[in-house]
C-alpha cells in the first residue's frame, strides 16, 4: 500500500495498527474485495435478498416508513434488497444522489479539517461515492465496475511514496497520509470529531440537494447505513449519526459555520464523553440496538 522513498533522513510511516486492523477484520470491506473480484471475472454478483429481507414498518400519511437497516453479523456486512432498491430510486436515483455526493465534496474542500485528508481535488470523489451508495442500494454495479478499471498512480507524503487508492480501504489510508496533514498527524486514522464534520457536512449536502424532501425514508435508513458504515473509522462515532443530521436542519448553525472560517469549535477537540453528554440520554451509546434495527 506504501513503500518507504529511498532516503536516508526519512523516517518510517508507522499507521496505527488498530485502524488497519479494523479494515482488513470488516465484513462490508470483505464483500467490496470479493465484488470486484467477481467483475473482474466477469461473474454476477449477489447483493442480498431480492425477497425485501426485513419487513418495512408501513408508515401512515404523516409518518416516515421505517426500513429496518439489512445488517446482520456474518452476512458478509451491509446487503442491499428490495427495500433499499425501492428506497434509493424515490431519492432521486443515481442522479440525485450524484448531485448530493458532489454537492458534499464541495462543503469538504471548503473545510479546513476534511481538506487536509483530501489530497487531490480533481478527481471524481462525487461520482465513485454516488456509484458506491448507489451498489450498496442495489442499482446494479457501477462502484465494482469502476474500479476493476481505475489505474492508480503513486504520489509522495512527508517523504513516502504511496500508492493512490482503488477501493475504500486504501482511499482512507491515502487520506490518513495526505501531504496536506500536519506531521504530528500523518499517518493517523480518523478521530471522533472528524468523523462528526464528515457527517455534519456529508447530511447538510444530502438536506440541501432535496433528498431529504424526496424520500424522508431514505434518509432515514440512510443515517442508519452510515452510522454503520463510519464505526470501522472510529468506533465511538455511530452515536453521532443522528446528532450530525439535525445540525444541518437549524440554519444558525450553517451561518455560525460560515462565519467562524467553516470551523466547528463546538466539535474539534472535544473528548467523546464530554460530546457524548449533549446527546439525548436515548442516543448514547446507540441504545435500542440502534441503527441495527
Amino acid at each position: 500500500m506504501f513503500r518507504r522513498k529511498k532516503s536516508s533522513d526519512t523516517a518510517v510511516v508507522k499507521p496505527e495498527p488498530e485502524g488497519l486492523a479494523r479494515m482488513a477484520a470488516d465484513e462490508d470491506m470483505q464483500a467490496e474485495t470479493e465484488s470486484l473480484e467477481q467483475v473482474v471475472a466477469g461473474l454476477a454478483i449477489s447483493h442480498g435478498a431480492a425477497d425485501g429481507g426485513a419487513a418495512a414498518t408501513t408508515a401512515s400519511h404523516n409518518e416516515v416508513e421505517h426500513v429496518p437497516l439489512n445488517w446482520q453479523r456474518g452476512q458478509g456486512g451491509h446487503r442491499s434488497n428490495a427495500a433499499t432498491l425501492r428506497l434509493f430510486h424515490e431519492a432521486g436515483g443515481r442522479e440525485a444522489i450524484k448531485r448530493f455526493t458532489t454537492a458534499f465534496y464541495v462543503k469538504a474542500f471548503a473545510d479546513p479539517v476534511i481538506d487536509k485528508f483530501i489530497r487531490e481535488h480533481d478527481d471524481p470523489h462525487g461520482e465513485r461515492f454516488a456509484n458506491w451508495i448507489a451498489e450498496k442500494f442495489g442499482d446494479g454495479t457501477p462502484w465494482s465496475e469502476e474500479r476493476a478499471h481505475r489505474r492508480t498512480c503513486p504520489f509522495q507524503a512527508h517523504g513516502h511514496q504511496f500508492q493512490t487508492p482503488h477501493d475504500r480501504s486504501s482511499a482512507h489510508f491515502a487520506a490518513w497520509h495526505s501531504p496536506k496533514r500536519e506531521p504530528e498527524k500523518f499517518g493517523q486514522h480518523f478521530k471522533l470529531d472528524d468523523c462528526r464534520i464528515w457527517m455534519r457536512l456529508h447530511f447538510w449536502a444530502m438536506r440541501e440537494a432535496g433528498i431529504i424532501e424526496a424520500s424522508p425514508a431514505f434518509a432515514e435508513y440512510y443515517v442508519k447505513f452510515i452510522a454503520h458504515f463510519v464505526s470501522v473509522y472510529e468506533r465511538t462515532a455511530p452515536p453521532f449519526a443522528r446528532e450530525s443530521m439535525r445540525w444541518s436542519a437549524d440554519p444558525a448553525n450553517i451561518e455560525r459555520y460560515i462565519a467562524e472560517g467553516n470551523q466547528m469549535a463546538d466539535v474539534v477537540g472535544v473528548s467523546q464523553r464530554d460530546a457524548a453528554a449533549q446527546l439525548p440520554r436515548e442516543e448514547r451509546d446507540s441504545h435500542g440496538d440502534w441503527p441495527y434495527c
